[in-house]
């Protein structure tokens, strides 16, 4: 299905070393729609390499390695032995076999190393920029969380205690109050503890203002703001689709611009936009201008995200580029535990964004350090930059760089390949296998995950603990998956991690609406939590597996839209507990073993290339 254009192996390429060369060939190659909203994208997950699977590398970091430019593999081509499935030579059966990205070495990691100090730096320096991403998508927790309001008192009656007022009124129901003249009442009046209205007043009319709980520690918010309340309730969820819908939309659009005008542009070009918007948010006048900063907000932040993704990717090799891409998830929980203690600080939301913007005012000086992916600058011909930055790089790591470096370093000249569609995704029994289940799982995750985190302030007890603890039960989460992730079967221990958390969650949902409890449901959401993140972090490298790498991209991106759909419902979440208190732990639950037992019907990722392999003889 895709296969090269026939041609003498020693032909060079057209566009060898043009400026605008597709850069689509080198290692890692992202699809922009790829990255459209996943909670993972916000997280800088490694779903989007082409081939993200950790299989060992050709060269064991303690192994001399040749050095062979494979930009120019005219020779290697041209005496490469056609193999068959039997593994016959020359029986004119065989089939050509992609290769994960994790199993090939190119002449960057030959001359830099596949993982040095460097490279270590440089990833953990761009592993900072998700800390800001994740105080915005995680700061409506704090700056939404719902007030204990009332009936606004008149002017003329400020004067008499709120409890007094609220009986008196009957006010208890926030939105509505007894319809009386209550300017024919004054403060000495209502204060009298014998004083009450007439009996058979009973009609009620909706509030036209109301107050709110100054003593709950939450300070000022969306609600008291503007009044987010009653029937203006709904508009705190919009905001945050708004959010979501701007992550959608720079998902779509961040990829092309970082592969036509360079990672680290478009990385610092997103950074500096985030930290405007982000701080023009402080001084938002109105809720429709912060509808619309929040939107702009999630296009350019999820533009950091990829973009940082993919440099931290480039800089490495081998089976590190897995571990970078999940290395970038470490300041996610680190980033909870942060801005759950600043606006425990803060306790106004205002003062809130202005701490969260800050930070990425402060990564934009980066600029003077990180350099360009090197991969990226050799793919457009640009060697100068490249030489650049690979001798830093080699000194960095102690490593010598030969004598004929300009002769060994030129762009890449692939075969082309048929452009992958969204069809291809269908045209076997095993991909709509793979395909339909993806779909299903990537959804279910996403919905469990951030209806989880988003919804932090709907499962009782205090807030600013409750989200610090969901940061902290998340770190070992992630060691632990990338501890195990290469030392066993990625399917049951992925379909494990559903079982748990909605083992977890049933266990929350039973002692839901019970205060004596309280510590009990806490425990078993945390346990949830714990369970469903080190999930998170296995899901796109077992996604990127089953994929074969000629679509892999494409199949990754469907995912990624499935899981779009889900964080623009995840904001609704907190609306069920409305309905019914077991409501939303006891739907999560069912989302839970429904995704679990999809996982069963996928196979184990190690057999995903014997079916690559049947595909392609199709």
């Amino acid at each position: 299905m895709f296969k090269s254009k026939s041609g003498s192996p020693s032909e060079p390429s057209p566009t060898h070393g043009h400026p605008d060369q597709d850069c689509s060939g080198i290692h890692i190659t992202l699809n922009p729609s790829s990255r459209a909203t996943s909670p993972s994208a916000m997280a800088g997950k490694p779903s989007a390499t082409p081939s993200p699977t950790p299989s060992a590398t050709p060269f064991g970091p303690s192994q001399t390695k040749t050095i062979n430019n494979n930009n120019s593999s005219s020779n290697s081509k041209a005496n490469s032995k056609p193999s068959g499935k039997g593994g016959g030579d020359g029986d004119g059966k065989g089939t050509k076999k992609h290769k994960n990205a994790d199993e090939e070495s190119d002449i960057i990691g030959e001359l830099i190393g596949d993982y040095g100090k460097w490279q270590f730096v440089m990833t953990f320096l761009l592993s900072l920029f998700q800390v800001p991403n994740t105080f915005h998508i995680y700061s409506p927790t704090f700056q939404a969380a719902d007030k204990s309001f009332w009936c606004r008192r008149p002017s003329h009656l400020d004067d008499v205690p709120i409890d007094r007022w609220r009986n008196v009124s009957s006010s208890v129901e926030n939105c509505r109050m007894l319809n009386y003249d209550w300017n024919a009442l004054t403060s000495a009046q209502l204060s009298m503890s014998n004083f009450s209205l007439p009996k058979n007043l009973s009609e009620t009319v909706a509030c036209s203002a109301w107050e709110f709980d100054v003593h709950d520690n939450l300070g000022n918010t969306w609600s008291s703001e503007w009044n987010l309340v009653c029937d203006k309730e709904y508009l705190k969820n919009v905001a945050e689709m708004f959010f979501l819908a701007g992550v959608a939309t720079g998902g779509i659009t961040s990829g092309v611009l970082s592969d036509k005008f360079g990672r680290k542009m478009m990385l610092f070009i997103s950074a500096v936009l985030q930290s405007i918007f982000g701080l023009a948010l402080y001084f938002a006048d109105s809720f429709e201008f912060y509808l619309v900063l929040r939107a702009l907000l999630g296009i350019v932040s999820v533009s950091v995200t990829y973009a940082g993704l993919i440099l931290a990717i480039e800089y490495v090799d081998g089976k590190w580029r897995t571990i970078a891409g999940m290395y970038n998830l470490f300041p996610l929980p680190v980033s909870y535990i942060m801005i759950s203690g600043i606006a425990y600080l803060t306790q106004d939301y205002r003062n809130l964004q202005l701490c969260i913007g800050l930070p990425g005012v402060f990564l934009c000086l980066l600029w003077f350090v990180l350099p360009e992916s090197p991969r990226w600058l050799l793919c457009k011909g640009r060697i100068t930059e490249v030489k650049e930055v690979i001798r830093k790089a080699a000194a960095f790591n102690k490593r010598s760089l030969p004598d004929n470096l300009d002769k060994l370093l030129k762009p890449p000249v692939d075969e082309e390949e048929t452009a992958a569609g969204v069809c291809e995704l269908f045209r076997s029994k095993y991909l709509r296998l793979v395909t339909f289940c993806f779909l299903c799982i990537w959804f279910t995750m996403n919905l469990v995950y951030y209806g989880l985190v988003l919804n932090m302030n709907s499962f009782g007890g205090n807030i600013y603990l409750n989200s610090a603890l969901a940061g902290l039960v998340e770190i070992p989460a992630i060691a632990l998956a990338m501890y195990i992730i290469n030392r066993t079967g990625k399917k049951w221990l992925f379909c494990a991690t559903f079982f748990a958390a909605a083992l977890a969650c049933l266990c929350a949902a039973i002692v839901e609406g019970k205060p004596e409890l309280l510590a009990m449901k806490i425990t078993f959401v945390m346990i949830g939590k714990f369970t469903i993140s080190a999930g998170n972090t296995i899901m796109p490298v077992y996604t990127a597996e089953l994929y074969p790498t000629a679509i892999r991209n494409v199949g990754v991106g469907a995912c990624n839209l499935a899981a779009g759909f889900a964080l623009v419902l995840t904001p609704y979440l907190s609306l069920l507990t409305k309905i019914e208190v077991h409501l939303l732990m006891t739907l999560l639950t069912a989302w839970c073993i429904f995704g679990a037992i999809v996982i069963i019907f996928l196979p184990e990722a190690m057999q995903h290339h014997e079916h690559e392999e049947h595909d392609e003889d199709k």
